[in-house]
């Protein structure tokens, strides 16, 4: 017998698992796979993404479900390839991103006795991911149908509740492996008595939740709103509604979704990672009150400068039970829905909170004076890795998005990228802030995105994940890469190991690499920009091209160094100038 009837139970879970919010599908080539993928690729209302690298098919899974705030399903067969996806998972799991990882696995009689490809894979990924099952065995049971029908909506259920995040489910499969074509009505039909509808339960913010914060709101001097990195752009609103409402200044990441819009005015603060390196200002700067908002902040000096705040009464806002404290000085942890909390919040606070602040004004003073030293930067001609951030401020249409990679990038995204009312949204891997899996992640988020997607990313880091790149060539996708080539981790340049040449060559790994064969091998178009005009008119023709397009910026580390330091200097000169007192 070549096909066998018991799989039909695995036609039945994928219905399900549709008719309960799956929508896409990443798909990892195997052969003990056979009955989960073959049941996707027949059900027709999928759309199905074929990826032959494991770990760049689970990254572009996590960028799809990042763009669209929708579950995504992978699935891979037996032995590595289901160790391949543990990077992406543990980023799924950090930065609360939906994903239903299915892995295919020999049935139980083969552990044990030396079986080719067969490994432990139920619960591998422990704790990284929210929930874990271990599927029984297809067998003609109705029980067994009905079992696996309830499973796809809980794996639903897992993985979009606040905390959303990574599932696994591990399923063991008997040969023969194929499911017989045409299934059977009660495999794809509405299952009877079958569960139909999930509605997810939301925090609400208690009476007692909104009269306390206000009060500490209402009684403070020097009020601060800090906001992290956090995907969902409809956040922004609330709470930018509230800074204005309380008349405090909002620190905000560029990763928080309020660094561009309408909303744009200036309470949003954008220029706090050149300023506060001036430890000098962090006593006429220390706050008394702050909210927090989001995860953890890209920058490590707005990191430093909160954990110095030990006397200011400091409020976390989260949405789970997850601890978001790295810096150990909460004083108050509020478990609620952000944008209710704001919302019940502003109905509390009057219009007395919009008087004039001396502390806010400093606040605003001093980021237009860090944000003019940007401006000029960005008017000469001067060669910098930063200043490819404040071009792209300019040149990237409204709508667009844009993924940073880690190591520099993403810190310049931080320093160079100034408020715009154009609407960009942000996104980076920063849970657990890897190099591996970024290129796969913003072709992930290409997919799912009408608008166009720009990727800046570093050498090393597109080195990690160049089979990416064939998600492009097969899914016909458009991504433009501003490629930032200095030849090797130029972020270690600005660590204490650099003062070491002995054994600085440990971890600047120069390459000598050359990217543009390899970028043409994989259908793309690759340009070399070497000046900034070059660079302005690179960018918008590529954008419009569409495709796979990389755009190299060749650099130099030390010069890289030198250039950074000179506009933190000339930051600190420009804000000293304006002499603010110490409390």
């Amino acid at each position: 017998m070549t096909e066998n009837p018991a799989l039909y139970i695995v036609t039945a879970f994928m219905t399900e698992l549709r008719r309960a919010g799956v929508r896409n599908v990443c798909i990892s080539p195997g052969s003990r796979s056979t009955p989960l993928t073959m049941a996707v690729a027949r059900h027709g209302e999928f759309a199905t993404w074929t990826l032959l690298d494991e770990r760049s098919a689970a990254f572009f899974a996590l960028g799809v479900a990042r763009a669209s705030g929708e579950p995504v399903a992978l699935i891979c067969t037996s032995g590595t390839a289901t160790a391949n996806y543990l990077p992406a998972v543990m980023e799924a799991r950090q930065s609360n991103v939906p994903l239903i990882v299915l892995t295919a696995d020999r049935p139980p009689e083969l552990h044990g006795i030396g079986s080719n490809q067969t490994i432990r894979q139920d619960y591998m990924y422990n704790d990284y991911v929210k929930w874990s099952f271990s599927m029984p065995v297809p067998e003609e049971n109705p029980a067994l149908v009905r079992h696996a029908r309830s499973v796809a909506w809980r794996a639903v259920a897992h993985a979009t509740a606040v905390p959303q995040g990574p599932v696994h489910l591990n399923w063991p499969l008997r040969e023969p492996l194929v499911p017989p074509k045409n299934p059977p009505a009660w495999a794809t039909a509405e299952a009877s008595g079958g569960l139909r509808h999930w509605f997810e339960g939301r925090l609400t913010v208690a009476d007692e939740v909104t009269t306390t914060m206000s009060h500490w709101l209402k009684s403070a001097e020097r009020g601060l709103i800090v906001c992290g990195p956090q995907d969902d752009p409809s956040l922004a609103s609330p709470i930018m509604r509230l800074a204005e409402r309380w008349n405090v200044p909002i620190l905000a990441d560029p990763l928080s979704q309020l660094r561009t819009g309408l909303h744009i005015n200036d309470l949003v603060i954008d220029t706090y990672d050149l300023f506060l390196r001036n430890r000098q200002l962090w006593s006429a700067f220390t706050p008394d009150v702050v909210v927090r908002f989001g995860r953890t902040p890209t920058s490590k000096v707005l990191g430093q400068f909160l954990a110095a705040c030990d006397d200011a009464h400091q409020v976390v806002v989260t949405d789970d039970v997850g601890w978001k404290d790295p810096f150990f000085t909460a004083s108050a942890v509020v478990q609620a829905d952000p944008a209710s909390l704001c919302e019940a919040l502003l109905e509390t606070l009057d219009g007395s909170l919009q008087r004039e602040r001396q502390w806010t004004r400093m606040w605003t003073a001093t980021n237009r004076a860090a944000a003019g030293v940007v401006e000029r930067m960005g008017q000469n001609e001067v060669w910098s890795e930063g200043r490819i951030f404040y071009e792209l401020s300019h040149l990237l249409p409204d709508g667009a998005t844009l993924f940073a990679g880690n190591s520099m990038p993403v810190r310049d995204l931080d320093d160079f990228y100034l408020k715009q009312r154009h609407r960009v949204r942000f996104l980076a891997n920063r849970g657990v802030s890897g190099i591996d899996g970024v290129v796969s992640s913003a072709l992930g988020v290409a997919a799912v995105s009408p608008e166009p997607v720009v990727l800046v990313i570093g050498d090393v880091s597109f080195f990690h994940d160049l089979n990416g790149l064939l998600a492009a060539k097969m899914h016909n996708l458009n991504l433009l890469v501003i490629l930032v080539h200095n030849d090797g981790g130029g972020i270690f340049s600005f660590l204490p190991q650099a003062a070491h040449p002995d054994t600085f060559s440990y971890f600047r790994t120069e390459h000598g690499l050359d990217f543009q064969r390899a970028v043409e091998m994989y259908g793309g178009c690759f340009e070399r920009a070497e000046d900034w005009p070059a660079f302005r008119t690179a960018v918008g023709r590529l954008l419009s091209r569409g495709g796979l397009n990389v755009l190299e910026v060749r650099t130099e580390s030390y010069e890289n160094v030198r250039l950074h330091e000179d506009v933190y200097h000339q930051v600190a000169e420009a804000v000293e100038e304006l002499a603010w007192p110490s409390r």
